[in-house]
């Protein structure tokens, strides 16, 4: 995705989820937005309490970090038609450290991520899948509140119940923790589109299967 993220000044506002999402399930239909958080006062918001979810031998060869939102059409491309062969042919097999790190351009982008950790590291990626695979279907809400209502039903069919959601969606501290953390490793890894790719520190851009398998043997030394 092209969108440009603006990751220093006081100019950019990223939404918050927490107080906003009970706001608009007290006034559906009513056009509530979010509170937002100043980048200046999310970068004292804990990001470092925020970890990183990753998939792979802790000591594999090769680091692979994917920066992506869940509202990224190119993002959900890379899942449904790049990734399982990713992980079958590197992740699996103990040749790459796969971490994935969430971008937010968005309110909705950030709802996701929060429901996905909600189920803890054993449910992450699994709900990160459907969120990808379904992409169009729950962002097709037509009203931020029906966006959220979607994003439960996922959280729900990954097994987290209403109470757990509701507990993870109210969590202003921990969103705002979120947002600082996206904030400073997308601004030390020179993030600036999504997905992008940092492989051993080196970044990459969008590619295809075959340029990415290029990458990764020749740090492998295939």
């Amino acid at each position: 995705m092209d969108r440009r993220i603006f990751l220093s000044g006081t100019a950019a506002v990223i939404a918050v989820a927490a107080g906003g999402y009970f706001y608009l399930r007290r006034n559906r239909g009513a056009g509530a937005d979010l509170i937002g958080v100043n980048a200046g006062e999310a970068e004292n918001a804990g990001a470092s309490d925020i970890p990183d979810m990753t998939l792979g031998a802790a000591d594999a060869p090769v680091t692979l970090i994917e920066y992506a939102s869940y509202t990224c059409p190119h993002c959900a491309n890379f899942h449904k038609t790049i990734f399982p062969q990713l992980k079958a042919d590197y992740i699996d097999t103990g040749k790459v450290r796969f971490i994935h790190r969430e971008v937010f351009f968005d309110r909705f982008g950030l709802w996701a991520a929060i429901v996905a950790r909600c189920g803890g590291e054993d449910r992450y990626f699994g709900i990160a899948d459907i969120l990808y695979e379904e992409q169009s279907a729950w962002l097709g809400g037509d009203t931020p509140a029906g966006v959220a209502d979607n994003l439960r039903l996922i959280g729900k069919r990954a097994g987290l119940t209403g109470e757990t959601l509701d507990a993870c969606l109210g969590d202003a501290d921990r969103a705002e923790a979120m947002v600082a953390n996206y904030r400073r490793q997308a601004d030390k890894d020179g993030i600036n589109s999504t997905p992008s790719f940092v492989i051993d520190g080196r970044k990459y851009s969008n590619m295809s299967y075959d340029e990415l398998r290029g990458i990764l043997d020749g740090k492998l030394g295939n």
